[in-house]
C-alpha cells in the first residue's frame, strides 16, 4: 500500500493482516545505510532509528536481531565512524509517547499517518496507534486529523 497506489492504505487498529499491506521489504536497511553514508560526510557519529517494540511482529527490519546487524554493517562501511543505534526497539509506542510528554517534546511536529497529506488521516493503523498511544500514556494529542478513527 506504500508503494503502490492501487492499493489502499487499511484503516482502523493494525492487525498482523493489514499491517502486512504496509511492508516495504528491507525499507529500513535502505535508508539506514544511506543515512549513515550521510552521516560520515557531515562528521556525524551516530544514526538512530525510532522502530519500536510494536513493530516486530510483521516488520523483519524492525527487530532487535536487524538492528544489531545494520549496525554491524553500518560500522563495517564507515571505518566504525558511525554506530547505528535504536532505543525504542524494545519499548511500546505508549511508552514513547508517555516519555515525549514527560520530556515535553514538541509531538505536533511528529509524524505518523501512512496516507500522507497536510493532515494525519486519523484512520489508518498508524494513526490509530498513534492515537491510542498519546491517550493510554496521558499525552494530551496536539495532531489534527482528517477524520475521527
Amino acid at each position: 500500500a506504500l508503494t503502490d497506489p492501487t492499493v489502499e492504505v487499511p484503516h482502523g487498529h493494525y492487525a498482523d493482516e493489514s499491517m502486512k499491506a504496509t511492508i516495504v521489504p528491507n525499507r529500513n536497511a535502505t535508508l539506514l545505510m544511506a543515512a549513515a553514508g550521510v552521516a560520515i560526510s557531515a562528521g556525524c557519529t551516530h544514526v538512530l532509528t525510532a522502530v519500536h517494540a510494536g513493530d516486530h511482529p510483521v516488520y523483519p527490519d524492525c527487530r532487535p536481531e536487524f538492528v544489531d546487524a545494520a549496525n554491524h554493517a553500518a560500522r563495517l562501511g564507515t571505518d566504525d565512524a558511525v554506530t547505528l543505534e535504536a532505543p525504542f526497539v524494545d519499548i511500546s509506542k505508549t511508552d514513547i509517547a508517555r516519555r515525549a510528554g514527560e520530556l515535553g517534546l514538541p509531538i505536533k511536529l511528529t509524524w505518523s499517518c501512512y496516507e500522507g497529506g497536510h493532515l494525519h488521516c486519523g484512520r489508518c493503523g498508524t494513526c490509530v496507534e498513534r492515537i491510542e498511544a498519546l491517550h493510554d500514556a496521558g499525552v494530551p494529542d496536539p495532531t489534527r486529523y482528517r477524520a475521527a478513527a
